[in-house]
């Protein structure tokens, strides 16, 4: 019986470190939602195999949509173009280095572009904003993930199951 006992424990004991392993050791690449400066996951969208995503808002002056691209790589988002219908308040006038500007049926592109970043904020929209996060062509309004006008952060997190389980899951 003592013999039965012991064996079990050995079965056991790395069973149970299995689990823990598995449950908490961050493994899944997500662009995640982050509260603030803080690290509190809000909500993540899991990433495939395709590392590239758009944001889409309308723009508090002008009321056109703009549309930032940028694409995952390791620990960084890279911003590669930004498509806009006019000049205005806060928009650019011209690529730098480089990017490529250009003009196609009445939009204006900054292709070409290569701006990293670990991270970048953004305020989500309480009004007219209406910011949508684009991927694999399905588009997640952002405020129906997270409440209208917070701080978040967005950033490329490998992250475990646990926090799966705890943050809200944009993809379903």
């Amino acid at each position: 019986m003592k013999k039965w006992k012991i064996s079990f424990a050995l079965l056991c004991i790395p069973l149970l470190l299995f689990f823990v392993f598995l449950f908490f050791f961050p493994y899944k690449q997500v662009i995640a939602f982050t509260y603030e400066d803080q690290a509190q996951l809000l909500a993540y969208l899991s990433l495939e195999k395709d590392k590239t995503f758009q944001i889409q808002y309308t723009h508090s002056i002008h009321l056109s949509d703009v549309i930032e691209t940028y694409r995952i790589s390791d620990e960084e988002i890279i911003q590669t173009e930004l498509a806009y219908e006019e000049f205005a308040v806060g928009m650019p006038s011209n690529a730098e280095g480089d990017e490529v500007f250009e003009e196609i049926a009445g939009t204006y592109y900054i292709k070409n572009m290569n701006r990293s970043f670990p991270f970048f904020d953004l305020r989500i929209g309480q009004v007219r904003a209406n910011h949508r996060l684009i991927y694999q062509n399905n588009t997640f309004t952002l405020s129906h993930y997270l409440k209208p006008g917070i701080w978040v952060r967005i950033s490329p997190k490998k992250i475990t199951l646990w926090q799966q389980l705890k943050g809200v899951n944009m993809n379903g």
